[in-house]
């Protein structure tokens, strides 16, 4: 910042030294020289009136205007320079033709104040056009100096009149975290006691996870459990377009944070500075990410471990983040935030829910069952949803049915006031009956919860089907199960009609995921054998991660499986034909088809498997 405010001086006082010299000595007036000859004539002739004399130096002005001998144009003011050895008695020329002789200069000239005022309306002008500027660039963080970086001393997050600090109480179904981070609570707390014991505290905490587990709401619960000021900033906000910006922003706030030690700084998304460094030259902006990066690592390692200021950062990348940032000394302790389970699903729930006056038909328990993979940020989405729905239909608690219109809003989409023609809208009844139908047949397989065939987002029907049970890992009959399920409609199709529509196209979608896994990644197909042709990170290029042959082999393999599947799905459809003529036609007449009545019509008996056993 010092050498940008020298620059600035700098500029300002060369435009002012130009302005000046303009001033001053090129804008001397436009009166025309003429000869001492001319001059003379004119005396004689009677046709000066008014001369100033400074030395030899003559200005003057005639009473009628004549041409310039020596230029263009007519002229009426003039100068001109008195000879050193002219003797001519001009005064008594002068004197006998009633020529006032004056005493200040027929063409004046600005002084010395009037250049000088003159001559800084630049520098006024430059300096009003870099504040305003300066100021739409800073937004309002730093005044003027927003435009360099330069903005107002990071301070703690401080809470809203009226409004609780965040603790544990308020963070459910993520136990194994907040085990982790009892130890953090406890250092900031009673600090002399690990310091007696010799004990050094984790310098950094690194929360990994998914989207909305709770990475953020896990470090202010930290805080407010320690009850010490929180520093929150994102990994974006110390990256600017000047190199070196982010690097004083990183030092003001560690700064900051040891003068109000014990502290937290929380720093949200850092793999926006942390990736992998790169070992070539690499253009401004990267220099701009890798000096930030450079500088938290510094400011990380000049702890002394007694200042009390603990760094927690949260990232959904943990995988491209820089060495050098994970190491011991630095993030040390690394706590991966997963998915809630069942049971933390609901704690989830009954933390969100607490406001929400819920009726008695609601069942906690069983929504949580009927939400696997969900995280806490979709769970109090869902919640909210329901009481929106309730408000709107003027109730006065919120019920099973909003909750469960909610689920099916949130993972599915807002129903789309579709009129379909008569033989789409049976074709997709057909469609979603030979899902369901599949899914109830398949050994194994998911429960299906709901049919319906009211168009919802991109969809012109849905089968909702959910585990009874959280499943950690997935066999190859599983997997067959879920492909078998996914061809349903495109089979149902091809038995009712004979031809398949572009309905299936996100079946086919994953189904395609899920033969790649099994075959490139899982080990169940004999051909490719035992190994990871296709790791995860590599199938979006796809090609690079495997030789020509070993790809080739893949696709013959993935084919293989679909096929199996396909012909397995068509032949227990012509098997079950009546089934699905009659789950097709409760859906024409009833659009949508809850778990017991869906059983019910196809005439089978769902084992119910409790989510203990």
């Amino acid at each position: 910042m010092r050498g940008r405010w020298w620059s600035l001086l700098l500029t300002a006082v060369i435009v002012f030294l130009l302005a000046y010299v303009g001033l001053t000595y090129l804008d001397r007036g436009n009166e025309p020289t003429i000869s001492y000859t001319e001059f003379s004539r004119q005396v004689d002739a009677g046709n000066v009136d008014k001369i100033y004399s400074k030395g030899d130096a003559i200005q003057g002005e005639l009473k009628d205007a004549r041409d310039n001998p020596e230029g263009d144009g007519d002229y009426t003011k003039f100068k001109t320079q008195r000879p050193a050895f002219a003797d001519d008695d001009l005064w008594q020329k002068l004197n006998s033709r009633d020529v006032t002789v004056t005493a200040q200069p027929v063409v004046k000239e600005r002084g010395l104040l009037s250049n000088l005022l003159i001559s800084l309306a630049p520098i006024v002008i430059i300096v009003a056009v870099w504040i305003f500027v300066a100021r739409r660039f800073g937004a309002g963080k730093g005044g003027a100096g927003g435009m360099f970086g330069r903005k107002a001393p990071p301070k703690p997050v401080e809470l809203r009149p009226g409004t609780q600090r965040t603790t544990f109480a308020d963070v459910a179904g993520i136990d194994e975290v907040k085990g982790e981070l009892d130890d953090v609570v406890d250092f900031l707390e009673h600090p002399d006691a690990y310091r007696r014991m010799g004990a050094k505290m984790p310098r950094g905490v690194l929360l990994a996870g998914s989207p909305g587990t709770g990475k953020t709401l896990l470090a202010r619960a930290v805080a407010g459990e320690a009850g010490v000021p929180f520093f929150s900033a994102s990994a974006s906000e110390f990256i600017e377009m000047i190199v070196g910006v982010g690097a004083s922003r990183v030092r003001e706030l560690f700064a900051e944070a040891r003068k109000v030690a014990p502290s937290i700084i929380f720093i949200d998304e850092i793999d926006t500075i942390g990736r992998v460094r790169s070992g070539g030259a690499s253009v401004s902006g990267h220099d701009e990410r890798e000096q930030t990066l450079n500088q938290i690592l510094t400011e990380m390692d000049g702890f002394s471990g007694s200042e009390g200021v603990i760094v927690i950062a949260a990232t959904n990348r943990a995988d491209i983040l820089d060495p050098a940032l994970t190491r011991p000394g630095r993030f040390d302790r690394v706590v991966n935030v997963s998915p809630p389970d069942r049971g933390g699903r609901e704690a989830i729930l009954k933390i969100h829910t607490r406001d929400i006056p819920l009726a008695e038909d609601v069942d906690l328990t069983q929504l949580a069952r009927t939400t696997p993979g969900m995280t806490g940020a979709d769970l109090a989405n869902l919640a909210n949803e329901g009481a929106l729905l309730a408000v709107k239909r003027g109730q006065e608690q919120v019920t099973a049915s909003d909750l469960s219109e909610a689920l099916e809003k949130v993972q599915l989409g807002a129903e789309r006031t579709l009129v379909m023609p008569e033989e789409d809208r049976r074709r997709t009844a057909y469609h979603e009956s030979g899902h369901a139908l599949l899914g109830m047949l398949q050994p194994g397989a998911d429960p299906v919860r709901k049919i319906t065939i009211v168009p919802r987002g991109r969809a012109l029907g849905v089968t909702m089907s959910t585990p009874e049970v959280e499943r950690y890992a997935h066999s190859e009959e599983y997997l067959r199960g879920r492909i078998i399920g996914a061809l349903g409609g495109m089979a149902a199709e091809q038995v009712v009609y004979g031809v398949v529509t572009t309905g299936a196209e996100n079946d086919l979608e994953q189904v395609t995921n899920i033969a790649r896994g099994m075959v490139a990644r899982w080990g169940m197909s004999e051909r490719v054998g035992r190994l990871s042709a296709l790791p995860s990170d590599a199938q979006q290029a796809y090609g690079l991660a495997a030789a020509p042959q070993t790809l080739d082999v893949i696709d013959a393999e993935m084919r293989r499986i679909v096929d199996e599947c396909y012909e397995e799905a068509c032949s227990k459809l012509r098997d079950h034909h009546r089934q699905l003529e009659a789950l097709a036609e409760a859906l024409l007449e009833n659009e949508t088809l809850e778990e017991a009545d869906a059983y019910r019509i196809a005439g089978i008996t769902r084992l119910t498997k409790e989510a203990d056993a």
